[in-house]
């Protein structure tokens, strides 16, 4: 009978899937925040090419969630990168 090695699983642990949605949400709303600031400062022209649109409440809200989907997607990938470097 082969020996079984035991390995700790990290997503089992409930402490780091805390921080990882802590990471989420840290990022969802550093997204927001800039998408938002993007539109209301207006130094690229941002809120003109939505104004001018043809649906400008669609675009607005395609805009902000890719900023947020991608804000958030990015740091909970950074925070689990940086949770498994700690636990080794």
């Amino acid at each position: 009978m082969p020996k079984r090695t035991k390995k700790t699983q990290a997503l089992r642990h409930p402490s780091i899937l805390l921080e990882l949605v802590g990471h989420a949400a840290m990022g969802v709303a550093l997204g927001l925040g800039y998408s938002i600031a993007l539109i209301l400062i207006d130094a690229f022209g941002v809120k003109a090419l939505i104004a001018h649109s043809e649906e400008p409440r669609t675009t607005m809200m395609i805009f902000v969630g890719m900023f947020t989907l991608a804000f958030g997607v990015g740091t909970t990938l950074t925070g689990f990168v940086f949770t498994m470097m700690e636990e080794r």
